[in-house]
């Protein structure tokens, strides 16, 4: 009977134990942001791009949208926050501010089309530094893809290049990462090769 009992009790605290387990793998699945990163579609978004942000929470598009189509297309596969860029006209402009200030989590994110990089800043984004002071500052138009630290402002700046066909990229690239509270991690770099096959429309 003293063995029954105790076998029940070991029982009760193993349930017990996988129960708060469950509960703590749910609640930091719920608090962690997936986030895509892209900029310089330029009229052309690559079927494979689905795939890559497809378990995103949203996207964060940094301008040169190339047109209104492009929006569309991009708004109705996940949420998008966006900039419009020096390409991008009325109908874009209309939709999306020169520059976007946001917070995910506990981080501050700038959104700028232009807004160079850290020891190069654009004017615009310089004076955005002083007075907002992101954590995250996210901007594309060199169609470079670049990830840095910015020590001396405590901002991690991303250029997550151009996935679109127009420009001399010969690599299209995008990103995709994780927020949880004021972390950033499991960043992962998208790459295709550029070509001209047309987009699915969705």
């Amino acid at each position: 009977m003293f063995v029954v009992f105790k076998s029940s009790c070991l029982l009760f605290e193993v349930c017990c134990l996988l129960i708060v387990i469950i509960f703590v793998i749910i609640h930091h699945l719920a608090l962690t942001k997936k986030i895509g990163i892209l900029s310089d579609t330029h009229g052309y978004i690559n079927p494979a791009l689905f795939t890559f942000f497809e378990n995103c929470d949203e996207l964060w598009h940094a301008g040169d949208w190339g047109d209104i189509q492009t929006v569309e297309t991009l708004q109705k596969f996940k949420p998008t926050k966006s900039v419009y860029g020096n390409i991008d006209g009325h109908e874009i402009r209309k939709e999306y501010p020169e520059v976007n200030l946001f917070t995910v989590e506990e981080l501050k994110v700038c959104l700028i089309h232009i807004g160079g990089y850290p020891g190069k800043y654009s004017s615009v984004f310089g004076k955005i530094l002083q007075s907002e002071k992101p954590d995250i500052m996210v901007c594309g138009h060199s169609h470079i893809l670049k990830v840095m630290r910015d020590a001396k402002n405590q901002l991690m700046h991303f250029n997550p290049g151009a996935c679109g066909n127009k420009g001399f990229h010969e690599i299209c690239t995008a990103i995709r990462m994780k927020i949880e509270g004021k972390r950033m991690f499991d960043l992962e770099v998208w790459e295709h090769k550029r070509n001209e096959i047309e987009a699915t429309n969705l």
